[in-house]
């Protein structure tokens, strides 16, 4: 915007004195005449004039050629846009296969690793483990370590469990993203302070009529507790960003299969379902058959009942 504007003005003033003064030679004297270190006589000897001579336009466009230094990194500071880091909440799971009689002692040493960190580097969020027949055994573990250091401790779940004769069945790594949530959230609780701040100042002052001033106590009490819910989603969400959850799943091999218990295991475990059909079965037929037997007796016994012969009467006869 400079550039053009000084080039203007420059190419205004050099159209001038091309052009000539509409005033008369005569209206200066010698003294008063206005005097110049680059006139309209230097610039004709120097053949200056020659060149735009009739051509205004391509004088401006000439002038408008002149260069003016600006300040380095002035048009990129105020074309600058502030760039936020994204707030990603990530998520890891690890699967682990070793053998069912170690499990909880890989769980017990994962657990310990954890608290080697510290509350603020690692923290046990959940933990359960569960035996069966034969070799079969699993468990789980769910953790939740600083961001920073998610990565790193997922790695060394994985050396301990190597060196405890187990292997890495599996490995993921979910993110998401909670910028635009966060920065929502920022933005709904700084206008609910500033509401709350307002209401306050009408109570503070009591400037306004009974009915306003209960309005605004009523206000006060809903946006406290809108504030109250905001900050404590931004916690939350936070608390996702900076600490990272880890899940690890233990299996050991598949149960063993066959032998004489096997069927046996079968029938007990399908036990209770079977007698769940079966009583189920008894009440329906009760439900069902009960009132056409009730009814077909009931007419048996009134049959026999009016077909029964008349007692006979004594004789008299020795």
């Amino acid at each position: 915007m400079k550039k053009h504007l000084l080039a203007g003005l420059a190419g205004a003033a050099l159209l001038a004195g091309c052009g000539g003064s509409s005033e008369p030679a005569d209206m200066y004297t010698e003294a008063e005449a206005p005097t110049q270190d680059f006139g309209f006589m230097e610039a004709e000897e120097r053949g200056i004039l020659d060149v735009f001579e009739g051509d205004e336009e391509a004088a401006v466009e000439q002038v408008t050629t002149v260069d003016i230094e600006e300040p380095a990194g002035a048009a990129s500071s105020e074309n600058e846009i502030p760039v936020s880091i994204p707030q990603i909440a990530y998520t890891y799971e690890y699967g682990f296969r070793i053998s069912g009689s170690e499990i909880p002692a890989l769980q017990a040493r994962h657990v310990a690793m954890c608290e080697d960190l510290g509350p603020q580097g690692c923290r046990v969020i959940q933990m359960r483990s569960s035996g069966g027949e034969g070799d079969y055994a699993s468990g789980y573990l769910q953790l939740a370590v600083a961001a920073e250091q998610a990565r790193a401790f997922g790695n060394q779940l994985a050396e301990s469990t190597e060196g405890e004769g187990g292997e890495q069945t599996s490995a993921s790594i979910t993110g998401e993203d909670l910028s635009k949530q966060i920065v929502d959230t920022e933005a709904r609780l700084r206008a609910r302070i500033l509401l709350r701040d307002r209401l306050m100042e009408v109570l503070r002052t009591r400037t306004g009529s009974v009915a306003e001033l209960v309005e605004a106590e009523r206000g006060v009490a809903q946006v406290n507790e809108e504030i109250d819910q905001a900050q404590s989603w931004l916690a939350e969400m936070r608390g996702r960003v900076n600490f990272s959850r880890i899940d690890v799943q233990y299996q050991s091999g598949a149960p063993a299969g066959g032998g004489f218990m096997e069927p046996v295991r079968n029938a007990l475990g399908s036990l209770s379902e079977v007698l769940g059909y079966v009583v189920a079965t008894i009440i329906m037929l009760l439900a069902v058959v009960g009132p056409f037997a009730l009814l077909i007796w009931g007419g048996l016994a009134l049959r026999r009942r009016m077909k029964k012969p008349a007692a006979t009467e004594p004789t008299g006869e020795d």
